[in-house]
């Protein structure tokens, strides 16, 4: 059971990541609503559930599959929605397709391939980000930016999956303004998927910033902003 520290301190952290989220929006000066995701890796379910029930929050993200598959049940119950974020394996797809209601991290034909078909297989459709290795890390996942639309192009035939836009990891910075190169250039690449309205899609989606650069991510155009440690504290690892 969680402490009343606890309780508080999930409180505080959470409504302060939501001020500072509207506070960059406001500074953009664009009156388009930023999504707060909760990335819940390692966290305790009963941290997520008090946020959910007590607190509004209603979008979390998986990293993992297993992890994902051991919370759905309960943050779904809950009230919130649940997203895959991480990087998926396709015989791993089997868990996520279908059920999260976005899949973040879509980086091969061959990923997306076992995601269209597992859900044809379902009757449903799965909404996905394409995601942009926009530092061109060789550690990290995701395509190149110069590849995007051949990307788009190779997986349009695809029925039972619908691009929603875009996701993107920065590589690490040391100072905040170090960020919006990429942020900038990620933000470009979602401009010219807007001019696209592949799907028809109504409300397109841009994924980026994390704890340490989400509000420089909201200034920059991000749709959506995947927030760990700044609400649950630093992960503890098993």
């Amino acid at each position: 059971m969680l402490t009343n520290e606890r309780k508080n301190e999930l409180r505080d952290n959470y409504l302060r990541v939501l001020e500072k989220i509207e506070n960059a929006r406001l500074r953009r000066g664009s009156g388009e609503a930023v999504e707060l995701l909760a990335a819940t890796k390692t966290v305790p379910e009963e941290d997520v559930r008090y946020l959910i029930e007590e607190c509004g929050l209603r979008l979390c993200g998986e990293n993992r599959a297993q992890e994902f598959e051991a919370k759905y049940d309960g943050v779904t119950a809950a009230g919130a929605r649940m997203d895959f974020i991480g990087h998926l394996q396709t015989n791993k797809v089997k868990i996520v397709a279908g059920r999260a209601g976005l899949i973040h991290s879509v980086d091969s034909v061959h990923l997306a391939r076992e995601i269209d078909a597992r859900c044809g297989h379902l009757g449903t459709t799965q909404k996905v980000l394409i995601e942009i290795n926009i530092g061109d890390e060789e550690s990290k996942s995701g395509i190149a930016a110069q590849d995007f639309d051949r990307f788009l192009e190779e997986i349009s035939g695809f029925e039972s999956l619908r691009v929603a836009g875009i996701m993107t990891m920065a590589p690490k910075c040391e100072k905040i303004e170090d960020f919006r190169a990429y942020f900038r250039k990620s933000y470009q690449i979602y401009l010219d998927f807007l001019k696209k309205k592949p799907y028809n899609i109504k409300q397109a989606v841009l994924s980026m910033g994390m704890s340490s650069s989400f509000e420089c991510a909201v200034e920059e155009g991000a749709t959506l902003v995947r927030v760990g440690s700044a609400i649950f504290g630093a992960r503890i690892y098993p």
